[in-house]
């Protein structure tokens, strides 16, 4: 099961990287429904609230909460990203990015700490 952990954390740091190449390149674009961009963002955030509200483990607690974090910060820029102006759509993607690397990186730790 830590192995399965593992290597989904480094699948959402891969992820991360992936959209900051992205903003970086600025090979990004409103898409042409931008409704469900924002259906997305509030699944992930409903998915982050459901994250919470599971009980975890006493030693685990502090890897639900970087991973609900993650989600709900990630839901929310996806949100934002149709609402705002095209010019921002590359910082938002970055910022959703960085946010991924920082959980796959912090994610993968705290799992190999729990080993």
């Amino acid at each position: 099961m830590n192995l399965f952990r593992l290597l989904s954390e480094f699948i959402m740091l891969l992820l991360g990287a992936l959209l900051l190449l992205m903003a970086a390149t600025h090979k990004t674009a409103l898409p042409s429904r931008p409704a469900l961009l924002i259906v997305l963002g509030f699944v992930f955030v409903l998915w982050a609230a459901r994250a919470w509200a599971r009980p975890a483990p006493r030693e685990g607690q502090l890897l639900t909460g970087v991973r609900a974090g993650s989600l709900a910060v990630v839901g929310v820029l996806l949100i934002a990203i149709p609402l705002l102006s095209l010019e921002r759509a590359n910082l938002l993607l970055a910022i959703a990015g960085a946010v991924l690397v920082v959980r796959g990186t912090v994610g993968g730790l705290l799992s190999l700490r729990h080993a």
